[in-house]
């Protein structure tokens, strides 16, 4: 039985661990080659280790394991010529991409240094619009193009509490939902869609750090993951503290599939419901 995105190609930013990974898995289990970009460098003012080689190499060793082929390019968002030339290796290698997945971002707790935003904006929306602009010369008609974003970024009050890396957060993940919703518009006429995904609080490095679980218990002088739970569940309406990137990862495999062939500028919650308390009743989000 072919899979979901059997003979797709999908470029994906922030592949080396994390949700990257799983959404690089997630395809590969149901048919696709996967294109898997990452930094595998520190960034200063971010708050936790970036990814390295080494997780690089588990994501490759995973995606292997589906029997689907993989290239790991060391790349940096940030960058317009390192990332035109990892799709002109993609397409080297491949022959096509059909997918994107511009996943990669970051978050900084910096509170003083303004470099934080100028780090934190760099990655998570001029990262989304360089990798758009890498493969949009090669992606053909029907193509899917999905963008991560962040539930909590579009809250009033929360993220852009947290000095100017958690403004750069907040700033780059509302632009990115105007930039897709703005963009999708240009891309119909090929029936190319450009999606958003919004997380939740997601169990990757980006939450399970000390910084993060001393923002959720500023109470504690040194809190751990469990200290932190309750106060991370008491954002959810589920009642839950954090999702799996598994759980975005199926969320992106429904818009790289044809079976959203008619979806596009949608911004897909998946979020335990935590926008709702901002919505009023029968308005879209």
């Amino acid at each position: 039985m072919a899979g979901r995105v059997e003979g797709k190609v999908a470029f994906i930013t922030g592949a080396a661990r994390g949700q990257g990974r799983s959404h690089a898995v997630r395809l590969a289990e149901e048919g696709a080659d996967i294109i898997a970009v990452d930094i595998l460098e520190n960034i200063p003012t971010a708050a936790y280790p970036m990814a390295t080689k080494e997780d690089m190499d588990e994501t490759v060793r995973l995606v292997e394991s589906t029997g689907r082929r993989i290239l790991p390019i060391k790349a940096d968002v940030r960058d317009r010529g390192q990332m035109n030339d990892a799709a002109a290796a993609g397409m080297a290698q491949f022959g096509h991409i059909d997918v994107l997945v511009a996943n990669a971002g970051i978050l900084s707790f910096e509170r003083e240094d303004f470099a934080a935003f100028t780090e934190v904006f760099g990655v998570d929306f001029l990262g989304v619009v360089n990798a758009v602009d890498a493969v949009a010369p090669h992606i053909p008609d029907g193509a899917s193009l999905i963008i991560t974003a962040s539930t909590a970024a579009m809250l009033e009050g929360t993220t852009d509490r947290m000095g100017p890396g958690g403004m750069g957060y907040t700033s780059a993940k509302r632009a990115v939902a105007r930039y897709a919703h703005d963009i999708a518009r240009l891309f119909t006429a090929r029936r190319i869609r450009v999606n958003v995904v919004h997380p939740f609080n997601t169990n990757t490095t980006l939450i399970q750090n000390d910084l993060m679980y001393k923002t959720f218990r500023p109470d504690l002088e040194n809190p751990t993951a469990e200290d932190a739970i309750p106060a991370f569940a008491a954002t959810s309406p589920m009642g839950v503290p954090w999702v799996e990137p598994l759980d975005i990862s199926n969320a992106v495999l429904f818009l790289a599939s044809d079976e959203s062939r008619y979806v596009t500028g949608m911004q897909l919650r998946v979020d335990t419901g935590q926008m709702l308390a901002t919505m009023t009743a029968g308005v879209a989000g």
